[in-house]
């Protein structure tokens, strides 16, 4: 008796791959579904009414009667193919939260600033708030230098005159010593400070530009209306 379900396999199906992988018109009477697999590359490379054990792992899809593809499903992901995907989902969640965060920065800065103008008047006075506390910073740097070159005059005199330098004397020349070091690195970070800040508001600055439409000079945007 004439199967019409095996004669659509045999039609649907090139005879070479049929042969190939075995699929004949008798295993296709006593199957209740065609089922193909395939290559790494997408390529059919068998079909029968049920997967080999070598392929369980291949991408597979499955035929309709009338030779239609009802159901597909693919290959497990290699362990290279999954760490290519994981890094490819966390370089586009980076950009996101980079994308975020310029936006971010760009409404403060609009709502911070109506004009050039006014990120150099901010400037200014953050610069000075730091030179400020250098300034401070130096008058502490020479009380500790007088204090040293006092000390120093005072061990100076006790080994002139042979005799041995009071500790006291010592402990304040090593103490003054200890805070004129500080005070130096403290000094130094301030200046690191003024020239981060300068290149920050340089940021900002050019920033406002682009987001202005690359206007230049003291343009500024359009105060909102007043009611």
């Amino acid at each position: 008796m004439h199967n019409p379900r095996a004669a659509l396999l045999i039609a649907v199906l090139p005879a070479a791959l049929l042969l190939a992988t075995g699929v004949t018109q008798a295993q296709a009477q006593g199957s209740g579904k065609i089922i193909c697999w395939k290559d790494k590359s997408g390529k059919v490379i068998g079909c029968g009414d049920k997967v080999p054990p070598e392929f369980q792992d291949s991408a597979t899809k499955e035929l309709s009667q009338r030779g239609v593809t009802i159901k597909q499903s693919d290959a497990p992901l290699t362990a290279e193919q999954r760490r290519a995907q994981q890094a490819d989902a966390e370089r586009k969640r980076a950009d996101e939260q980079k994308r975020a965060e310029q936006q971010r920065q760009d409404k403060a800065i609009l709502d911070t600033f109506t004009n050039e103008k006014e990120i150099e008047l901010k400037r200014a006075r953050d610069v000075q708030q730091l030179e400020s506390t250098i300034e401070t910073l130096q008058t502490n740097l020479k009380n500790a230098n007088d204090r040293q070159a006092q000390g120093r005059a005072r061990i100076e005199q006790s080994r002139k005159n042979k005799k041995p330098v009071p500790p006291a004397v010592q402990q304040e020349f090593d103490r003054s010593e200890g805070e004129k070091a500080k005070i130096e690195i403290q000094i130094a970070q301030k200046r690191k400070e003024i020239a981060a800040l300068n290149q920050k508001y340089d940021e900002i600055k050019k920033r406002f530009a682009e987001l202005m439409g690359g206007a230049a000079g003291s343009s500024a945007r359009p105060a909102p209306a007043k009611k």
